[in-house]
Formats: structure tokens, C-alpha cells, sequence
């Protein structure tokens, strides 16, 4: 197994037939196999890594009942136990309780981040019954994942590599975020004059000019982190979307006329988060946008 990376479709296990209604956690290549250690008390690998994005939704993969939910060495883990097998999923932020029976399919968290791997994050995925650990991959049957080919890593490396180098030289990622209004940009990034204040100022994002009441939508997958409203940015979102080619993505929505989301809540790209507004300090309905890098603002049409 050595040197493959796995994505969707060829059958490589037996599977267990309580598994018939099994689904994947989430749907990328499997970067790192299943690799269990000769003895119990030696190193290896006790389950799968499968490739996402912080924010992407984790299922359950079959019913069951969930008995932990919480956080194990610093990083957020669900355990749902299904008769004899328990399946596990880290790191996540968690979204159902202790307790709470789920349908194969069922959301039961958000990735999170802390689990690196070419290509980016991912999920760490379990399958145990009593004290042995079990190939989760013999769960899936028919839909179980295919092989790529051996350099498929490299060519998710590569991948992460040219992101990282475009944005530490301040270059364009286009399609890397979706418009989250549907209109153009209008004013831009940039020091201007001020239309309230009259003063040059920096404007630290851009303008869509979308009617109010228009939907507003996630720029990316991500994490809610804040849902607030002040005098100056009105009803005011923002999102976690993790690490992209080794830098921190982070997005804000403002002047909005309210939000549907609350935080810590995951989002999809395309998502209707809220609807375009006028609150704040706004001279008309329009959507205030706004990406940083690492804590710093960063002009968003690199990325749209």
C-alpha cells in the first residue's frame, strides 16, 4: 500500500455484510492506508486518512448510537458505535451529543483542522471491534474507494506547492473562492476616500453591489467563527476556511441585513448564509467582502 493514494470506486476488502448501507465519512482520496501494526504495543497506522477541507462535513457512515463526543488530546473526536464494530472520526468539531442515535449518511461534525497531509487536512478514520482494529475500507463494499495512480500524491503536492508559492508571491488563485453575491465588484481593494468620512482610508476588501434581500453565500467551505453586529459593519460573518497552501484563509461579510448561520456551525461553498443589506456604516445595499491571510488583510479578487 505504500506510495498510493485512494479515491473512489475499486473494491479492496472483504465486507462485512452489516456494512451494506455504509457510506463514506467524507468523499476524498484516501492519502494513507490502513497499516496495523504486527503487535498491539508497536507503531503503524490504525485506520485511514481520508483528504478534505476544514469545514467539510463528516457522516456517519453507518446507523448507530453516538457514545463519545468531546475532545482527546486536544483535538475533537466522535465515536459511534454500531452493535459490535465502533467507527471513530478526529479530528472534527463535534456536532451531535453523547447519546443521539444517527442514520448511516447523517452529519455528526465538521472537519477540523490539526491533521496535516499532502493535499491539506484530513480525516482520521477508525474502525474497531472490541480491542481489534479493522480496515475501515471493508465497510464500503461496492462503493468502496478506487486506487489512483502512484504519483497521484506527488500530484497533490505539487498542488500545494504551487498555492503556497502564489501566495507568498502575492500572486492570483483565481476560483479558489466563489463570488458570495451575485453582482460584480464595484469599489475595490485599495486606499480610496472615505464616503461617509471623507478622508483617504484603506478599504480593506471590495464591494458587490447586489440588491438587498439578494443572497449572500460562503465563499469556501469553512467554519462559522463570528456572528456580531456593531455601528460600523452592521450585521457582521466570518468564516474559517483553514490552511490553503500553507497559509491561514479567514473571510468577512458585512452590512448584511441578518445572518442564518450561528458559530461554530459548518458551511458549504455556495451555502446562503444571509441576505445583502444596508446596516452599518453603508451608503446603500451592497456586500462588504473581505479576506485574510494570516491575520492580515489581502485583496479578495486575488481569489475570486
Amino acid at each position: 500500500m505504500a506510495g498510493l493514494v485512494l479515491a473512489a470506486g475499486l473494491l479492496l476488502h472483504p465486507v462485512p455484510a452489516a456494512a451494506a448501507t455504509a457510506v463514506p465519512p467524507i468523499g476524498g482520496a484516501v492519502v494513507r492506508g490502513f497499516d496495523p501494526p504486527a503487535q498491539p504495543w508497536l507503531s503503524g497506522h490504525r485506520g485511514v486518512d481520508l483528504l478534505g477541507k476544514v469545514g467539510e462535513p463528516v457522516l456517519a457512515v453507518m446507523a448507530g448510537r453516538v457514545t463519545y463526543s468531546g475532545t482527546l488530546a486536544g483535538r475533537g473526536v466522535v465515536v459511534v458505535s454500531h452493535g459490535s464494530l465502533r467507527t471513530t472520526y478526529l479530528p472534527v468539531t463535534p456536532g451531535v451529543s453523547v447519546g443521539a442515535e444517527v442514520t448511516a449518511g447523517e452529519v455528526i461534525g465538521g472537519l477540523a483542522g490539526g491533521h496535516t497531509c499532502p493535499g491539506g487536512t484530513c480525516l482520521h478514520w477508525g474502525l474497531k471491534r472490541g480491542d481489534e482494529y479493522l480496515d475501515p475500507l471493508s465497510l464500503l463494499g461496492d462503493t468502496a474507494l478506487r486506487l489512483l495512480p502512484a504519483d497521484a500524491e506527488d500530484q497533490v503536492a505539487d498542488i500545494v506547492r504551487y498555492r503556497a508559492a502564489a501566495i507568498a508571491e502575492g500572486g492570483k488563485l483565481p476560483g479558489l473562492l466563489s463570488s458570495p453575491a451575485d453582482a460584480e465588484v464595484g469599489s475595490k481593494f485599495g486606499m480610496r476616500l472615505h464616503p461617509i468620512f471623507h478622508e483617504w482610508r484603506l478599504h480593506n476588501g471590495v464591494d458587490l453591489g447586489a440588491k438587498c434581500g439578494s443572497p449572500i453565500r460562503a465563499a469556501a467551505p469553512g467554519r462559522v467563527v463570528r456572528v456580531s453586529y456593531d455601528s460600523a459593519s452592521g450585521h457582521r460573518l466570518e468564516i474559517d476556511h483553514g490552511e490553503v497552501g500553507g497559509h491561514h484563509l479567514r473571510t468577512g461579510y458585512l452590512h448584511a441585513t441578518g445572518y442564518s448561520v450561528r458559530v461554530g456551525q459548518t458551511v458549504k461553498r455556495g451555502q446562503m448564509v444571509g441576505r445583502v443589506g444596508t446596516t452599518g456604516w453603508s451608503t446603500g445595499c451592497h456586500l462588504h467582502f473581505i479576506t485574510w491571510l494570516d491575520g492580515s488583510y489581502t485583496d479578495p479578487e486575488r481569489f475570486l
